[in-house]
């Protein structure tokens, strides 16, 4: 048998909303914490592992960019889209007391609260894609449209 996976606050969300996805475990390599390395875990193409941006607009405040793991967010896009003047991204000693999460481990599903949330239009392309369950070391796998739907997110060019 498998190791058991415990489920993350993420999977139960989703549970909760009859979000059908699947937990993937990969190793954990501290020094890469870079969605490439998860992609080469998890056997998948970079484009189909997406990471989870946190950003602070200087009118709206914090907001969740969901890029293609090998891409960089364009920030004059994201501002443009949040309706910002501009964006830059969260340090990262505020990503845990903001998110509930850590670097590496951050989930767009069950932050400490509902941010606006932007995602890559690419997302469309993939009949699943990747993004991290809220730890290290496990990814959610699951339909674009019901991440869509789940984090009420715009879809849009952010690269």
């Amino acid at each position: 048998m498998g190791m058991k996976i415990n489920k993350t606050n993420a999977a139960r969300l989703l549970d909760r909303a009859h979000i059908a996805y699947e937990l993937v475990p990969y190793e954990v390599d501290e020094e890469h914490l870079a969605a490439a390395h998860v992609a080469e875990q998890l056997n998948e193409d970079i484009a189909q592992v997406f990471k989870t941006l946190v950003l602070r607009g200087d009118r709206t405040g914090i907001l969740v960019c969901v890029i293609p793991g090998d891409g960089e967010v364009n920030l004059k896009l994201a501002a443009k889209v949040s309706g910002n003047k501009s964006v830059e991204m969260l340090h990262m000693k505020e990503l845990l007391p903001t998110t509930g999460y850590i670097r590496g481990g951050c989930s767009p599903i069950g932050m400490k609260k509902s941010f606006p949330t932007y995602i890559h239009s690419s997302c469309r392309d993939f009949d699943h894609i990747y993004v991290s369950a809220g730890v290290r070391g496990l990814q959610l796998r699951m339909a674009p449209d019901d991440l869509v739907r789940y984090a009420d997110a715009v879809v849009t060019d952010l690269l």
